[in-house]
């Protein structure tokens, strides 16, 4: 028995030897590149620089109509009957320059149920597609400043930036959904009826009890939201920037504060991947490819 065990302890040893002797086999390690694509956006037409004053651009994904609020004057909260609302085409051609008039200053645009809603300085304006005609207002009871608006089944969101609120509208009544939201401005609805907005905090959503969580705390003081899905925005700022934005990174894909050319509430054709730029004092609406 003492004779076997060690003839088999030589034998192992022999094989170690032998082993560690030999060609040894390494295993390279595979590390797999990822490229990232830099978000841009290329000018593809202007407008002609009558369209004055103009704060908000509405897609219609139905029509292929793009909706232009124009304030017409100086002052963004004055109620001098000067603001509109023009149409134009996808290829940058003004189809009516005022295709709604009689407004005040008009801003945010959303489209529901055949209606175009605008926020109209302290009152929500119904306006029949089909006919051409405001169809209702609606008094808003102790705003201060409305701009932004979204829709999403059936019901129209809004805010209002100087007293900090989120309103909605539906079946011909106001409600509060939010409030102490400084300088709230942009608004978004996901499809799943999430509300994304951009304030002084930055880029935020609501949560399900009403709370709010901030997405990307970079992007303050925004104007314009688009969701593009899979976590991803755009946000402008009035000043003249464009960002594509996440909740971890932001990338400037549009500066014209050099030209002295705004970018107020944008709109965005989703099937296209175009961007439309209001200039505001610029008196035009840019339209850009979006690449990312």
């Amino acid at each position: 028995m003492k004779a076997i065990l060690k003839f088999s302890l030589l034998g192992i040893t022999a094989a170690t030897a032998l082993y560690s002797c030999g060609p040894q086999k390494t295993e390279e390690a595979v590390v797999e590149v990822v490229e990232t694509k830099t978000p841009t956006l290329t000018l593809l037409w202007e407008t002609p620089d009558s369209l004055m004053t103009n704060e908000s651009v509405l897609y219609d994904e139905s029509t292929g109509t793009i909706y232009v609020a124009n304030i017409e004057g100086q002052d963004p909260s004055e109620k001098d009957g000067k603001g509109s609302i023009a149409t134009i085409s996808k290829d940058g051609k003004i189809i009516n320059p005022a295709w709604i008039s009689g407004l005040n200053a008009p801003k945010g645009m959303a489209i529901s149920d055949g209606k175009l809603y605008v926020t109209d300085i302290d009152e929500l304006v119904e306006i029949d597609i089909a006919t051409s005609k405001v169809s209702n207002k609606w008094k808003v009871e102790g705003a201060e400043f409305l701009n932004d608006a979204a829709a999403h089944n059936g019901t129209v969101y809004f805010t209002d930036m100087r007293a900090g609120k989120v309103h909605s509208f539906s079946n011909g009544e106001i409600a509060t959904v939010s409030e102490g939201h400084e300088s709230i401005n942009g608004l978004a609805v996901a499809g799943d009826g999430t509300i994304y907005g951009l304030d002084a905090s930055g880029l935020k959503k609501w949560n399900e009890d009403g709370t709010t969580t901030v997405i990307n705390s970079t992007v303050t003081g925004g104007d314009g939201l688009v969701i593009l899905g899979d976590g991803n925005y755009i946000a402008s700022k009035w000043q003249g920037e464009i960002y594509f934005a996440n909740d971890s990174t932001q990338t400037l894909m549009l500066d014209t504060k050099a030209a002295e050319s705004n970018t107020a509430d944008i709109g965005y054709n989703a099937a296209e991947k175009i961007v439309y730029v209001p200039t505001f004092f610029k008196n035009k609406v840019a339209a850009y490819k979006l690449d990312y």
